[in-house]
C-alpha cells in the first residue's frame, strides 16, 4: 500500500489518524465565521481544515431543486449565500498557514480548481458528487497533486475508473469510504468497505462520515482507516443543511483524542508487554500443597493443587508434570512446591 503526502502530513497505515475538520459551507458565506472555525478547528487539533470552493454559475444551473429535505431553499439559493470569493479564499488559505493547519478545498467547476491553483493548495479533496464527472476529474489530475476522493453515491465501478485516472496519472491518492446521506443511519455507513478497499486499489482508505456524534468515525479507525472526515461547525443551531449533524468543537475534540487512543491500540502482535510481567506474580498461580503429606507419599489431585500468588518455583502450567511424583521429605499445608521436594 502506497502512503501519500499532502503539505507536512504523511498518510498511511503506519501514520497518525488524519483528522479532516469539513467546514464545507458551514461558514454560511462569512469570512469572519471561517476565520473562528479554522481556530477552533486548530484548537481541538485537526489536522486540516477543509472548505468547497462554488462558482455557481460554473457548477450548475439556475435551479429549483431542493437538496432532498436538508433545506426549503433551492440549491442554488444555498450555493449562491454560501460562495466566498477569491480574495476571501486566499485570505483563509493564508490564516490557515498562520495558524498551522492544512487548507483544503473541495472544487465544484474547472474555475474553482484554477482558483485553487491560484492559490497553491497543496492538494484535493474531491467530494462524491464529482466521482463521476470525468471532465472535472482529468482537470484535476493534471494539476498533478495528491487527491482525497470520496465514493458515495457510486459503484465499485464507478469507483475504479475514478481511480484509474488518477493512478494512470501518478497522482498520490487516497479514498474515502462515504455514505451521502445526511444524516446517515449507522447500518448506512459499511465500514467493512474500508477493508475491502484496502485490499482493492492499495491506497489509503478513511471515512467521510455523515453519521450523527462519532461512534462510526471511531470504529472505521479499527477498521485500519488513515483519514477520518467530519462536518465541522460552531453551533448546530445556525442556518444550514449540514449544521445539526456537525460536531461542534467539543466533539471534534474527543474524536480526535479517540482517533489516537485507537490507533495507539492497533497492535497485532501477542507478546508478554514489559508491565504485565510485574503483574504476572500476584495474577498467576504456583503449584502448592492443599494437605500436610508424609515423606516418600505421592503428589495428587487430592493433597496438590494451584494458588496465588506465583511466587513459587513451579508454575501453574507445570502442574501436571508433579503428579504422580513423591515426597522427598514432610511437607506442610498451603506450601509452595519446589523441584527439590519430590522424587
Amino acid at each position: 500500500m502506497k502512503n501519500i503526502k499532502i503539505g507536512a502530513h504523511w498518510i498511511g497505515n503506519n501514520y497518525p489518524v488524519f483528522v479532516i475538520a469539513e467546514v464545507g459551507i458551514n461558514h454560511n458565506g462569512s469570512f469572519k465565521l471561517a476565520k473562528k472555525m479554522i481556530e477552533e478547528a486548530k484548537n481541538a487539533g485537526a489536522d486540516c481544515i477543509k472548505f468547497q470552493t462554488h462558482i455557481a454559475e460554473k457548477e450548475m444551473i439556475n435551479t429549483k431543486l431542493k437538496p432532498g429535505n436538508l433545506s426549503k431553499k433551492s440549491l442554488w439559493e444555498i450555493i449562491k449565500s454560501c460562495e466566498l470569493t477569491e480574495r476571501e479564499e486566499k485570505e483563509i488559505s493564508n490564516f490557515c498557514k498562520k495558524k498551522k493547519i492544512l487548507f483544503m478545498s473541495t472544487p465544484f467547476s474547472m474555475e474553482a480548481v484554477d482558483r485553487l491553483e491560484k492559490i497553491k493548495v497543496k492538494g484535493y479533496k474531491i467530494g462524491s458528487g464529482e466521482l463521476t464527472n470525468l471532465p472535472l476529474l482529468y482537470h484535476i489530475a493534471k494539476t498533478n497533486k495528491p487527491i482525497i476522493l470520496s465514493t458515495g453515491m457510486s459503484t465499485m465501478n464507478e469507483i475504479s475508473k475514478a481511480v484509474k485516472i488518477f493512478k494512470k496519472n501518478k497522482n498520490p491518492l487516497a479514498l474515502l469510504q462515504t455514505s451521502s446521506t445526511y444524516p446517515s443511519k449507522y447500518n448506512e455507513i459499511k465500514l467493512g468497505l474500508i477493508e475491502k478497499f484496502q485490499k482493492k486499489f492499495l491506497v489509503p482508505i478513511g471515512i467521510s462520515d455523515h453519521s450523527i456524534g462519532i461512534y462510526t468515525a471511531l470504529g472505521a479507525v479499527a477498521k485500519g482507516a488513515s483519514i477520518v472526515e467530519k462536518h465541522f461547525t460552531l453551533d448546530k443551531k445556525m442556518p444550514g443543511p449540514d449544521q445539526n449533524f456537525s460536531l461542534n468543537p467539543n466533539e471534534l475534540s474527543e474524536l480526535i483524542r479517540g482517533c489516537k487512543a485507537i490507533k495507539s491500540a492497533l497492535g497485532d502482535v501477542k507478546t508478554i508487554l514489559p508491565n504485565e510481567k510485574q503483574i504476572i506474580k500476584f495474577a498467576h498461580a504456583s503449584v502448592v500443597s492443599i494437605k500436610a503429606m508424609q515423606k516418600n507419599e505421592k503428589f495428587t489431585i487430592e493433597n496438590i493443587s494451584t494458588k496465588r500468588p506465583n511466587t513459587g518455583s513451579i508454575s501453574a502450567t507445570q502442574f501436571y508434570k508433579i503428579l504422580g511424583r513423591k515426597a522427598k521429605k514432610p511437607i506442610k499445608i498451603n506450601y509452595q512446591l519446589k523441584w527439590s521436594d519430590m522424587i
